[in-house]
């Protein structure tokens, strides 16, 4: 019980440092659903994602801008893992911070689509695909004003077993404050 407390803990630093980046920041704040999947089995995704203002990167047509997430993922009923330690019936919330870059400038017909990493921790218990209190989470997007289309992937890395890791289809629905 104790490291979902500490993932818990962790979840609420995330969201109290997005609220605490400064508020005339351009932010673009998105709610994302989808399906998730371990190995081949489905379970529904939701996410709430602030994207903030973009600075670039030196002289380069790269630019990033810092990305803060809270998503839950259902947990699945599913019979071989019914003995399994860590099973499959938890849902689990995730809290993650990092960054999303772009290549490119407005009006270039590439520069809607995105790259994002984040380091994320999780809340709600341990299953076969999300078995750590810490994960690294993986977009590539594409994002067009106020709607999104992503890929996503969550996992450990290996760093600890089991790592079925999640893979997700996300649509976004979003608006800039």
């Amino acid at each position: 019980m104790r490291s979902s407390r500490v993932a818990l803990g962790i979840v609420a630093a995330l969201s109290l440092s997005a609220a605490a980046l400064p508020a005339t920041a351009e932010t673009h704040i998105e709610v994302q659903g989808g399906r998730s999947y371990m190995d081949s089995h489905g379970t529904n995704a939701f996410f709430i994602e602030s994207v903030f203002d973009a600075r670039q990167i030196g002289a380069s047509r790269f630019t990033w801008s810092p990305d803060v997430s809270i998503g839950y993922i259902k947990g699945r009923d599913i019979g071989r893992y019914e003995d399994s330690h860590p099973g499959v019936t938890n849902n689990v919330w995730v809290g993650a911070a990092g960054a999303r870059l772009h290549y490119g400038v407005d009006g270039d017909w590439y520069h809607p689509f995105f790259f994002s990493f984040q380091l994320a921790g999780t809340a709600g218990g341990r299953t076969q695909a999300l078995s750590s209190g810490y994960e690294f989470v993986s977009t590539l997007g594409w994002q067009w004003k106020n709607i999104s289309f992503q890929v996503r992937h969550i996992s450990n890395g290996s760093f600890k077993e089991p790592n079925r890791g999640e893979t997700m289809g996300l649509v976004g629905i979003g608006f800039d404050i």
